[in-house]
């Protein structure tokens, strides 16, 4: 993706590593072992790879939200936590990340 303020961060893409950690209830796919019990992490991810790919941010802070946005936009999510990772960002560190979290009980 385009992350980042400096031109060549805004001319040049870079890889960014995501972590998504969601909560929902999970009770009936543990009991019946089938996929159309479970939460389609699938079609999440899909969503998450086109909005990154396509996007341009500034902040790794503002990519953060929105993915976690995209994220909890899935009814079945209960909590997430989102952490995008962006390697080599500065020098002599393999990574900077910034992790994010919501829950729809906070909003309830």
């Amino acid at each position: 993706t385009y992350i980042g303020i400096n031109e060549d961060e805004i001319q040049n893409r870079q890889d960014v590593v995501i972590n998504v950690v969601i909560r929902y209830r999970a009770a009936r796919a543990v009991q019946f072992n089938h996929i159309s019990e479970a939460l389609n992490y699938r079609t999440i991810t899909k969503q998450l790879i086109r909005h990154v790919e396509e996007g341009r941010f500034a902040l790794l802070e503002r990519m953060t939200r929105e993915v976690l946005d995209i994220v909890m936009a899935h009814e079945q999510v209960l909590t997430a936590q989102v952490e995008i990772d962006k390697p080599h960002a500065l020098r002599f560190s393999d990574s900077v990340s910034i992790t994010l979290s919501d829950s729809r009980e906070a909003h309830d």
